[in-house]
């Protein structure tokens, strides 16, 4: 359970590292020039797609005209007929006349035909034809949003680089704030407030053996006049006080 756990830690640091890497390999400008490609290359793509949906809508259209066409040719065709064949009924020759209604009869069935094949078409032309135009208004406004995008682009960059600026000079600030506990210069100064505590320590130190020196002379000045009464004592005579004007050096004799 504890490697697991260490091995867990150590999982989440590196997934942490490399997010931070990540964050910092990641330019503003480089992605929002990106998103523009993305974009652009979106709306091309769009308007392929439109141009071809367009291209179907005007198929059809053509093909709806033509029928509409056909069934008038085929209309008059048919009132052609029919009036050559009332001429040739009111001449009395009933097998024309018969003949030409025949053909009269036919030119209607294909007006007929042609008209059913128009009106089929309408209401499909009429579903293109919306499509077609929110299309249109679909793609105007992936052109407006690119417009805005680069135009935020530009805002965006310069505010980056302003914020990245920004961010410079406050480093900066704070690298030379002599005020900060923290910094470099305050570890300075706190060092050698502790040196020159360290030197008056040693001076006072100094000062105390010194003041021993001199109690030690004292001390040797009163053992050599001691010594030099006992000197006295021996040689028989009797001790004296050495006095200032005296010569300490001279033996004492008792005629003295």
């Amino acid at each position: 359970m504890a490697k697991q756990s260490i091995f867990g830690r150590i999982s989440q640091l590196l997934k942490a590292n490399i997010n931070a890497l990540l964050d910092q390999a990641e330019d503003p400008e480089k992605m929002l020039d990106q998103m523009v490609r993305d974009f652009t290359n979106s709306i091309a793509d769009a308007e392929s797609a439109i141009a071809e949906t367009i291209g179907n809508l005007r198929l059809l259209e053509d093909d709806h005209k033509e029928d509409v066409e056909a069934a008038a040719e085929w209309g008059s065709k048919a009132l052609a007929a029919s009036k050559q064949a009332d001429g040739y009924r009111a001449a009395g020759n009933t097998a024309d006349a018969d003949k030409f209604d025949n053909l009269a009869k036919v030119a209607l069935q294909r007006q007929i035909s042609s008209e059913n094949e128009a009106k089929a078409a309408e209401p499909q032309i009429a579903s293109q034809t919306e499509v077609v135009e929110k299309l249109k208004a679909g793609l105007n406004g992936m052109k407006e949003k690119l417009e805005q995008l680069k135009s935020k682009r530009a805002e965006l960059i310069a505010r980056a680089k302003s914020a990245q600026a920004q961010a410079q000079v406050m480093d900066a600030v704070k690298s030379i704030d002599i005020l900060d506990p923290t910094s470099e210069v305050s570890r300075f100064e706190e060092k050698i407030r502790r040196e020159e505590a360290r030197v008056r320590g040693a001076q006072e130190l100094a000062a105390s053996s010194l003041d021993a020196q001199f109690n030690q002379l004292d001390d040797l000045g009163e053992m050599t006049e001691v010594e030099a009464r006992l000197a006295a004592l021996k040689s028989g005579g009797t001790p004296q006080a050495v006095t200032s004007g005296s010569d300490a050096s001279e033996p004492y004799t008792p005629g003295q």
